[in-house]
């Protein structure tokens, strides 16, 4: 084919080309708007939720803007212009979002720009002591400053000063670079160490006078949050539990299958990391608000007393997905005491979590324990009474084996006239909600089935111990069908001593309380009650009066 052919086809793909181009210009363009007014909507919700990051921005903006005033500093000091821009960098790196972290950084700020000044000061003298050999004696200053407070910082106790070491070599470093430039070093030295000290102020002025933020209150909440959290998350895995919800035997079922309310544990245990920062930041603020005293360490204690019960509710939620799951029937045994101990629980800590928001102590004659403890108790004579149920008492040397599947067939009437809606089914392979008294008649139960057929619907590799298991050709394994149903009962077990062992951390909790209550000052709800009901001091008084007179 000749040149002159060929060229339409050149310019139809050139064409073509320009085309997809201009198509892939577009589909970026339009992304790019997307994301941006995705971003634009996150950051305006964002506003919305937490208003406090919007006063923050606002007093970030007002301290840089009065620290700019002095660039157009002239007179009686002109330096103050030209070394301005001290000031402007503390405020920068110095202004937090809370005081407890603004008061931190300052003080590490402070202390590393006073060491840096005073041993700038002392190596500029020896400096210009030394003569010829001032530049000597810098470049050892540099080795000897930066050795050591790189090597001091890599100390497991000056973690928290990380930030005051970096600042210390950096205004070291700087101090002496102006010094040398200028020859005048004290000039130098003195008039940023003043800018500094005049930066921190404003910092410190602006965070506190104008909405103040205060990383203590953020404590305080989160503590209060966890108990509610833990406490829906407890209600939620024992309805969960009791309603034998199916899923599918995936890997990811155990974060994509569970119901929200089961899963606030999470948020409890991971507070851990949260909490630590927090309070380091609280020890740094001055009294405030209601928070005359600041026993911010045992905030964090009653939190860890928290984070201990919510390791049991997290093994609740485990059984809710295990491989091995009691069949419905015996869990309905004890579903009234299950209940009853999962609200009693929840309301413990629903009230602790109360009364920790409105700093108050639990009233002497109240015993906030009293009815989980007795739920407690009812779920165990409970077990006692219905043991047999949650072990395989056929291979009992002593026992009655008829009294279980009477007991159990008494229950499946019961529920069949109640037209109880608890939905059966399978929930994995390596369970039946469908209840098997006993091996043998299981097996009958499948003798007219075709038992060629159903190993083929099997997986290739059956998870062990299964509830149904095949052998050659149909031969079913008996003992493998015994081994899950004795574990399958003993999971129900495992379920209810998990909830008493909650029962029984709840106390570690309820004593972390009261040491709170008494080091923070919480108010006492019997004294409150008496002065609401206009029994007050002077009240008191003269009772005392007239029982000294008789």
């Amino acid at each position: 084919m000749s040149r002159e052919r060929l060229l339409p086809f050149h310019r139809f793909e050139g064409f073509v080309d320009e085309k997809s181009s201009f198509h892939s210009i577009h589909v970026r363009v339009v992304q790019l708007w997307s994301d941006s007014w995705n971003f634009y909507k996150k950051a305006v919700q964002m506003g919305r939720k937490d208003p406090r990051k919007i006063v923050f921005a606002i007093k970030s903006g007002v301290a840089l803007s009065l620290v700019s005033l002095f660039i157009f500093w002239k007179y009686p000091l002109p330096d103050v212009s030209q070394f301005s821009i001290w000031a402007i960098l503390t405020v920068v790196v110095m202004f937090e979002f809370s005081i407890g972290a603004t008061f931190i950084k300052g003080f590490n700020r402070g202390l590393g720009t006073f060491c840096a000044g005073m041993l700038a000061f002392l190596f500029a003298e020896l400096a210009l002591l030394a003569g010829e050999g001032e530049k000597v004696v810098i470049v050892i200053s540099f080795f000897m400053i930066g050795s050591i407070a790189s090597y001091l910082k890599l100390y497991p106790t000056m973690a928290p000063y990380e930030y005051g070491f970096r600042v210390f070599v950096l205004t070291y470093c700087i101090l002496m670079v102006a010094g040398n430039r200028t020859r005048e070093y004290t000039a130098a030295i003195l008039t940023r160490l003043v800018l500094i000290a005049v930066g921190a102020c404003i910092c410190f002025i602006i965070n506190i006078s104008i909405y103040p933020i205060w990383s203590g209150d953020d404590l305080h909440s989160l503590v209060v949050n966890n108990f509610n959290d833990l406490a829906t998350s407890l209600e939620g895995c024992v309805n969960g539990y009791l309603k034998y919800v199916d899923y599918e035997r995936t890997p990811t079922r155990f974060s994509t299958q569970a119901s929200e309310d089961q899963l606030y544990y999470k948020s409890v245990i991971e507070s851990a990391v949260r909490e630590k920062t927090l309070l380091g930041f609280a020890v740094w603020e001055p009294p405030h608000g209601r928070y005359k005293k600041l026993p911010w360490t045992t905030y964090v204690k009653v939190s860890t007393a928290v984070r201990h019960c919510a390791y049991t509710v997290m093994a609740l939620h485990g059984c809710i997905l295990s491989e091995i799951q009691a069949p419905p029937e015996k869990r309905q045994v004890f579903r009234s005491q299950l209940q009853s101990v999962s609200a009693e629980g929840a309301r413990v800590l629903r009230q602790l979590g109360e009364k920790i928001e409105k700093m108050e102590k639990i009233g002497t004659s109240e015993n906030i324990l009293k009815q989980v403890h007795e739920a407690g108790e009812q779920l165990q004579k409970k077990i006692d009474q219905r043991s047999f149920l949650l072990v395989n008492s056929g291979n009992w040397e002593i026992g009655n084996r008829t009294k279980e599947l009477d007991y159990l067939d008494d229950i499946q009437i019961e529920r069949e006239q109640q037209h109880d809606s608890v939905h059966l089914g399978f929930k994995s392979l390596s369970e039946t909600s469908i209840y098997v008294p006993s091996s043998l008649t299981f097996v009958q139960r499948l003798a007219n089935k075709d038992l060629k057929t159903k190993p083929q619907a099997l997986r290739k590799h059956v998870p062990w111990p299964s509830w149904i298991s095949f052998e050659g050709v149909g031969l079913i394994k008996e003992d493998e069908v015994k081994t899950y149903q004795s574990a399958s009962a003993l999971s129900l077990a495992t379920f209810a001593s998990l909830l008493i062992e909650f029962v029984a951390r709840l106390q570690n909790v309820v004593d972390c309380f009261e040491e709170l209550s008494e080091e923070a000052g919480f108010a006492d709800p019997d004294v409150v009650l008496l002065e609401e009901r206009g029994f007050g001091f002077w009240t008191k008084l003269c009772n005392c009066c007239f029982r000294f007179k008789g």
